[in-house]
């Protein structure tokens, strides 16, 4: 707990058996009061790895639901149980869960409702091992969001984040799509709604247990974003109707 406020934790999963057990013990679970892992249909046995370290509570998808899909999983059962500061993890590892401590202080005290850790502050992305390709074009994107949305973010593509309960249940996270645009749905909904957005300085590691996605589906991924940012902008200027606002 953190001035009466539960804390819960949700890992969005997908064949982290090799770097589940180290990103859990590194939790501060004197801040941290439950964990919440979804499996999306992992083929390796995350699962009962999850359940055999003490993950009380384990969402497991018979079939592939995608990242999106995984993450409405987990949010909804943080609601379910009073989560008050809810932070998506990675179990990958790729997140140092060092930083939760700071997520839960900036949220529970009030100075902001949703947190990034962000790989682009400072000049650590290229250093911890970012493609140059997945550089450039995250800075592209960001630079186009930053326009068509009216906010200036870092970064949008980070994959570690943390809200408030009051943001869970203002924005309509489960109309968004079940890929990876989710990310950035989800983000698009929060400034819509009016909800300011802050941001930590989080270390780069990419190797080769980490997740990430081959360049045809970062490709996919880079044009939905920019949908997502024009649909942003038509309906703030009043052009246009979409089920995410």
């Amino acid at each position: 707990m953190y001035k009466g406020q539960k804390v819960v934790v949700v890992l969005p999963a997908y064949n982290a058996a090799l770097t589940l057990e180290k990103t859990y013990k590194e939790i501060p679970f004197d801040l941290v009061d439950e964990v919440i892992l979804c499996d999306d249909a992992s083929k390796d046995d995350t699962a009962e790895l999850a359940k055999r370290i003490g993950i009380n509570h384990v969402i497991v998808h018979e079939n592939n639901k995608g990242y999106g899909g995984n993450q409405k999983s987990l949010y909804n059962k943080a609601l379910e149980i009073g989560g008050d500061i809810v932070i998506m993890l990675h179990p990958d590892y790729q997140y140092t869960p060092l930083l939760i401590p700071s997520m839960v202080n900036i949220i529970g005290d009030g100075l902001y409702p949703v947190v990034l850790g962000s790989r682009i502050l400072g000049k650590g992305a290229l250093k911890g091992g970012m493609p140059l390709y997945k550089y450039i074009a995250n800075r592209f994107l960001t630079f186009t969001q930053n326009l068509l949305i009216n906010y200036k973010l870092s970064e949008y593509h980070t994959g570690y984040r943390s809200f408030s309960r009051e943001v869970l249940e203002t924005i309509n996270f489960n109309a968004n799509d079940d890929d990876f645009v989710f990310d950035n749905e989800m983000l698009s909904q929060i400034v819509y709604a009016g909800f300011d957005i802050g941001e930590v300085t989080c270390p780069t590691k990419y190797f080769e247990e980490a997740s990430s996605i081959n360049f045809r589906r970062s490709a996919k991924y880079g044009f939905g974003v920019l949908r997502v940012s024009l649909v942003h902008f038509f309906c703030k200027m009043g052009i246009g109707k979409s089920k995410l606002y």
